[in-house]
């Protein structure tokens, strides 16, 4: 069975870098076949493995773990953020280094 083992990045959605300091090992969706359930009508699957996301302290562990369970994997390498220090007075400093624009 294939995973994939990576750290997740920063949601859009907020400033906040919550649930970005584990690893993450997930297993890649395969096509498996979906049908619709004869009783209700909802669709349903087969496997569901693609649906178990295990979270892991370093890389290290998720590796050892994937390696025990005999699973094939690729590990993303997680890009570390590049920060932009910024101050507001550097907005009124006498050597800007972009002029005003009004």
């Amino acid at each position: 069975m294939q995973a994939r083992i990576f750290k997740p990045a920063k949601s859009a959605m907020t400033s906040g870098r919550g649930q970005t300091k584990a690893w993450v090992l997930e297993f890649v969706k395969n096509d498996a076949k979906r049908y619709a359930d004869p009783v209700m009508g909802w669709t349903s699957i087969d496997d569901t493995s693609g649906q178990v996301r295990l979270t892991f302290d370093t890389q290290e562990q998720a590796i050892e773990y994937a390696k025990s369970e005999g699973l094939t994997f690729t590990v993303t390498p997680s890009e570390e953020r590049k920060r932009l220090v910024k101050s507001y007075s550097a907005n009124f400093d006498a050597n800007r280094k972009q002029p005003w624009t009004h």
